[in-house]
């Protein structure tokens, strides 16, 4: 208990509501293998020995930073952290427990926080799950991409159908009632048949949350290195188009809502933490390649894992690991406003946006013209004052929000005065 300016004491719940609410994530860069669609910043651990170095100066150089920030954000309650990768259970248990009580003890934790870290079927069993459960994990986010054996062998998986099954009966046994899975269409070779199967097989084990993302061939990844090889396996975007809509249709027919482009929950049950992400709420990014939005400053650290570790062991060596820092102005928060906002099936309240940023973002004549337009031909919805994507709109969703929002600050002038731009 604290004490009140005026006197008498501050519970614990009323001290978390005088503080503002923050999400924290922390990076772990290693992996089993590398998939071969992956671009995320990570490492295969190879040989154990010299991989269970790598792992303890990591995480005592997270601790480290950790500590560091425990004073910026005493005004900060945090009420969701996300532990991903990488796959973070490639980890040993003990370390994450470490990394786990850290975070307890530097940061303004509330009582009922999302706790999630990401894991894939290899890497855990039902007493690490069950240990990581008693550290305070309350939510596990798993990737199976693939009910289709042969699919994820050509993703580069090292798991099967049969291992992820027995993998999510392990944190079930554990305890864990907060379970996502992670699946993807748009691999090559896939049909919307082999899709539906996949997504037959993730609703039969009855998680509380679903996550299909399209694939995607970044350039320096093993995909992107076969490209040309690839294309003519690949779904053409009639077809993609296809698996997105009817997997919309079958998930929503099995309970999920669909509340943004690639996620759908239980009721009750939506990821609080990348909420903050699309509904522009700060957050805290920790490790190599992490972003963070704090204190209206955008900032995110390096790709590179020793200069990390080095800059935090060994700090007065001026070593630097900020690879970007900029401060968002009003300008830039209102495009991010509706860019991010346009990814959740609730859209954005023009009503809210107007009473936020001062300006009605629809008043400029081009702008009401492309809304018009992508309402006509069922990409968005105009409701009551909400802008909405379609499911046929969020497939499309890159194109559409880059054509709304302004590039430079004469545009948003016209917004602004509702003029022609």
């Amino acid at each position: 208990m604290k004490q009140h300016p005026g006197g008498g004491e501050i519970s614990d719940t009323e001290q978390e509501n005088m503080l503002s609410l923050l999400g924290l994530y922390l990076h772990i860069p290693f992996c089993r293998s590398k998939c071969s669609y992956c671009d995320f910043y990570s490492m295969p651990c190879a040989e154990r020995q010299e991989a269970r170095k790598l792992m303890q100066s990591y995480t005592d150089a997270l601790l480290l930073h950790m500590e560091d920030y425990a004073g910026a954000a005493s005004h900060h309650a945090v009420d969701t952290v996300f532990i991903g990768g990488g796959t973070p259970t490639v980890l040993p248990v003990s370390m994450l427990r470490i990394l786990l009580d850290q975070v307890d003890r530097c940061f303004n934790l509330t009582e009922n926080a999302e706790i999630t870290i990401e894991a894939n079927p290899e890497t855990v069993s039902r007493s690490s799950l069950r240990s990581l459960r008693r550290a305070g994990v309350n939510r596990l986010s798993m990737g199976l991409q693939s009910a289709n054996d042969s699919e994820l062998r050509l993703l580069g998986r090292i798991h099967d159908s049969n291992g992820f099954g027995a993998a999510f009966a392990d944190a079930r046994a554990a305890g864990i009632g907060n379970i996502n899975i992670d699946l993807m269409y748009g691999i090559p070779g896939q049909t919307p048949e082999s899709l539906r199967r996949t997504l037959e097989y993730a609703v039969a084990l009855e998680p509380e949350h679903i996550s299909l993302y399209g694939l995607k061939i970044e350039e320096n990844t093993p995909f992107g290195r076969q490209r040309e090889a690839l294309e003519p396996y690949l779904p053409d975007e009639d077809t993609e188009l296809e698996m997105y809509l009817d997997a919309i249709d079958f998930l929503a027919s099995s309970g999920f809502i669909q509340y943004e482009i690639s996620n759908f929950a239980r009721e009750g049950y939506a990821c609080r933490h990348n909420l903050k992400y699309w509904r522009c709420e700060e957050y805290l990014g920790l490790g190599p390649a992490a972003h963070s939005y704090l204190g209206g400053v955008r900032f995110a650290y390096t790709r590179n894992f020793s200069d990390y570790i080095k800059a935090l062991e060994e700090p007065d060596k001026g070593v630097i690991i900020l690879s970007e820092r900029s401060r968002i102005d009003e300008d830039e928060r209102a495009g991010e406003y509706i860019m991010l906002g346009l990814r959740l099936t609730e859209g954005v309240d023009m009503g809210s946006f107007a009473e936020r940023f001062g300006f009605d973002f629809t008043a400029a004549d081009n702008v009401r013209r492309k809304l018009h337009m992508y309402v006509e031909n069922g990409f968005m919805t105009a409701d009551a004052g909400r802008l909405a994507l379609t499911p046929k709109g969020m497939f499309v969703s890159n194109y559409i929000i880059s054509s709304l929002i302004p590039c430079d600050r004469e545009e948003y002038a016209g917004l602004r005065s509702g003029t022609e731009l």
